[in-house]
C-alpha cells in the first residue's frame, strides 16, 4: 500500500519524491502506514545492517535512522557524548529528545562500534517505554559457533518483536519476507548497475536518495517506486562529462552530507560504486525464500555472505583483495578514502587498504568529514587535483 499514494510519472518526480523523504525528519510515511493497522509498528535501526525480513515479516516496518545531518541544530544532543566521537549519535539523540521519533515503537542498535553500544543504553534511559535492542553479530564464523550463537540471538530479537504486537514469527511468512527483499535486491542490483554503467545518467546524489527511500518505505512500497526509477531513466538524455571513475569507500556508518556528495562529481569524478547505507547492499544475491526453515538461511546468509567491511570481522588481506575486486569490476581509475572523523572501524582498515591498493598502483588520496559539514571547498580541491592527475598522468 502507498501510504502517501506519490506521483511517480517521471524521472523528476522519483528524485522529487526521494528528496522529499530524505528532508522527512518526523518520519511522515511511516507514521502514516503504521495507521493502517493496530498491530502494525515501526522500529528504528542505526547502521549498518539488521534482517529486515524478520521484521516484515512480524508486521513490523524497519526504518534506517541516519541522523539529521545538516538539517537540525544539536542543542542537547552534546551532552550526551564526549568531544572525540563521531557526530551521528548527537543528532539521534537530539531527534529523540525533540519528538521526532516519538511514533516509533522500538529501536534496533546493530554492533558496529563502542559509540552505538552506548547510545542504545542512552535510549533505554531516555525511551523507557519503547523497545531498545543491541543486537551482537557473531565475530566467529564456525557454524558451530557464531551461526549457533546469532540463531539464538534472532529468536530472541523474534520473541521481543512479538511482544511487541503480538505478531508470532511463522516460516511461510518468514519466506514472503525474504521473496519480498530478495525482489528488493535484484532492483537495486539493477538501479547501482545502471548507476555504473551510466553515472551521467544517475547522478551519485539522485542514487543516494533513490537508497535513502528505500530506508524509509516499506518493502512493497519501495520495490514498487524503484522499479518505476528504473523504467523512468530511460528518459533521462544527459551528455556525459570527462570525469574519472573513483570508488568511495569508509562512508557505510555516518553518513557525508548530500552536498559533500555533489562535491565530489562537481569536482570532476563519477562515482561508479560506494559504501554508503552499505546494509542495503549486504547480501547481493538472492536467498532461498522457499525452505522449511528460513530463520536458519538468514543465519547461514550472514556467515557466508557479509560483505568485506571494517563492521565485519575478517583479516586485512580480504578486505584488500574485495576492494580492488571492485575496483576492477567497475572499471574505476581510482579510490577516495571518505570516512567520517573519529570513525575508528573505518580509519583502523585505511592503512591496510591503501597497501592493498599501492600493490596494484591504484591511485587513491582521503579526506574526513562529519554529518554536519558545510564547508567542502577544501574538498573540492582535492578531488578536483585528484581527478586532474589521473586524467593529465595516467
Amino acid at each position: 500500500m502507498e501510504a502517501l499514494n506519490p506521483d511517480w510519472t517521471t524521472y523528476e518526480d522519483c528524485v522529487a519524491y526521494a528528496q522529499s523523504l530524505f528532508e522527512d525528519l518526523s518520519y511522515s510515511y511511516a507514521s502514516n502506514w503504521k495507521s493502517y493497522s493496530p498491530e502494525r509498528k515501526i522500529v528504528g535501526y542505526l547502521p549498518l545492517y539488521v534482517p529486515r525480513e524478520i521484521l516484515a515479516a512480524q508486521s513490523v516496518l524497519p526504518v534506517g535512522l541516519f541522523g539529521a545531518g545538516n538539517r537540525l541544530q544539536v542543542v542537547r544532543g552534546d551532552a550526551y557524548f564526549q568531544s572525540y566521537i563521531c557526530h551521528l549519535p548527537r543528532t539521534v539523540v537530539e531527534m529523540a529528545l525533540g519528538g521526532y521519533l516519538d511514533d516509533f515503537d522500538g529501536f534496533i542498535f546493530p554492533s558496529i562500534c563502542d559509540v552505538i553500544r552506548n547510545l542504545s543504553g542512552i535510549f533505554r534511559l531516555k525511551r523507557p517505554e519503547a523497545y531498545v535492542k543491541y543486537l551482537d553479530f557473531p565475530q566467529n564464523f564456525d557454524p558451530q559457533v557464531g551461526g549457533v550463537y546469532y540463531r539464538l540471538e534472532l529468536e530472541k530479537l523474534s520473541r521481543d518483536l512479538e511482544r511487541l504486537n503480538g505478531v508470532t514469527l511463522e516460516p511461510e511468512t518468514l519466506n514472503q519476507a525474504i521473496r519480498l527483499y530478495n525482489r528488493n535486491r535484484a532492483l537495486l542490483n539493477q538501479l547501482d548497475e545502471l548507476r555504473s554503467r551510466e553515472p551521467h545518467r544517475i547522478t551519485a546524489t539522485e542514487f543516494y536518495l533513490f537508497r535513502r527511500a528505500g530506508q524509509v518505505l516499506s518493502g512493497e512500497d519501495c520495490n514498487r517506486f524503484w522499479q518505476r526509477v528504473i523504467d523512468s531513466s530511460a528518459q533521462v538524455q544527459r551528455e556525459p562529462e570527462d570525469k574519472i571513475r573513483v570508488v568511495i569507500a569508509g562512508s557505510f556508518c555516518e553518513q557525508p552530507p548530500l552536498g559533500l556528495i555533489k562535491t565530489i562529481e562537481n569536482a570532476g569524478c563519477y562515482i561508479v560504486d560506494d559504501d554508503f547505507q552499505l546494509g542495503l547492499h549486504w547480501f547481493s544475491e538472492a536467498l532461498a525464500e522457499d525452505t522449511s526453515d528460513p530463520l536458519d538461511v538468514l543465519v547461514k546468509a550472514y556467515l557466508t555472505r557479509s560483505p568485506a567491511s571494517a563492521a565485519v570481522y575478517a583479516t586485512s588481506d580480504k578486505k584488500g583483495a574485495a576492494l580492488r575486486a571492485k575496483v576492477a569490476a567497475r572499471r574505476a581509475d581510482g579510490v577516495i578514502f571518505c570516512a567520517p572523523s573519529f570513525c575508528d572501524p573505518a580509519l583502523l582498515d585505511r592503512p591496510f587498504l591503501e597497501q592493498a591498493l599501492d600493490q596494484e598502483h591504484i591511485r587513491h588520496f582521503s579526506f574526513q568529514y562529519h554529518e554536519n559539514l558545510g564547508q567542502f571547498h577544501v574538498i573540492k580541491e582535492q578531488a578536483g587535483t585528484f581527478a586532474d592527475m589521473i586524467k593529465l598522468w595516467e
